[in-house]
């Protein structure tokens, strides 16, 4: 049976078609990073390492059925699987050819939602991890399901390399998780806006624009333990436990390496680990 999660998630992502405008150019890739593949589909899994009472598991699987979307051919190009963990919270040690999510009470170190990707030379993605911090969605603030499923469904995608369409959290909704918002279900504006947590059309024209052409070799997987070859790495990479640099503002932040920006709400680093490898890191503020 078809759950109301899938259904609810497949008509915003076809109403996002019909309304979208039309003649709109992609643009929203997160400096053209992607995972290699040298054939079609890529089959990319997506490891589910939350725990407690969160309700993490179930907003994990409604974001990977909604980015599975064939929405533009998508699917035909990489098919996510939501799989068991290979890692474990709230350490989300990264597994080369996957991408892990976990969560946990990082504390009141600033960020509500990490994303990383490790890269080798080039811009394929070696492996991803995405965090949720449970000190801030355990408040009232941020512990609803809009908001919850605005942030996952965010953070997965940036594990495969799609950038935000928009960055200011006090215009209108755009209808997509990719679009910062102080509502993120849109019933706070009178009239009531656009939902934001569930991809639209533009995503996936922008995700077919990334992943068009072939690479000489493959990426995804099931993944090694965090050690191995990927998409044609010559350099294995480190095991890089972060989280309890995570827990002290001052100490993340020199753990994720140089700020790139940083408007107050949305901060990107770069971490440099030489040989051409590199850890890009997503902060949505809380």
């Amino acid at each position: 049976m078809v759950s109301t999660r899938v259904l609810v998630g497949s008509l915003a992502i076809l109403l996002s078609i019909v309304f979208y405008p039309s003649g709109v150019t992609a643009h929203h890739s997160w400096g053209k990073y992607h995972w290699a593949r040298s054939s079609n589909p890529l089959r990319l899994n997506v490891g589910d390492n939350t725990v407690g009472g969160s309700g993490w598991g179930a907003k994990v699987s409604a974001a990977i059925g909604d980015w599975n979307s064939p929405v533009g051919g998508w699917t035909q190009m990489v098919a996510l699987s939501g799989v068991s963990g290979q890692t474990s919270s709230p350490d989300c040690n990264p597994v080369v050819g996957r991408i892990e999510v976990c969560n946990g009470t990082y504390g009141q170190n600033g960020w509500l939602g990490i994303a990383q990707i490790w890269t080798g030379s080039g811009f394929h993605i070696a492996q991803a991890t995405t965090k949720l911090n449970d000190t801030y969605f355990n408040t009232s603030q941020y512990n609803t399901d809009a908001w919850r499923q605005l942030v996952v469904c965010q953070e997965i995608a940036h594990g495969f390399g799609l950038d935000h369409q928009d960055e200011n959290f006090n215009n209108r909704n755009l209808g997509t998780c990719m679009d910062y918002t102080g509502d993120p279900d849109g019933t706070l504006a009178n009239p009531a806006q656009l939902s934001n947590v569930h991809p639209n059309a533009h995503d996936f024209e922008q995700l077919v624009t990334i992943y068009t052409h072939l690479d000489g070799t493959s990426g995804g997987g099931g993944g090694g333990g965090g050690r191995g070859r990927q998409g044609g790495f010559g350099d294995i990479f480190p095991i890089m436990s972060q989280s309890a640099l995570e827990h002290v503002p001052d100490q993340a932040q020199q753990s994720w390496g140089r700020m790139i920006s940083n408007n107050g709400r949305v901060a990107r680093f770069l971490l440099d680990l030489g040989n051409g490898n590199l850890i890009h890191t997503f902060v949505i503020w809380a």
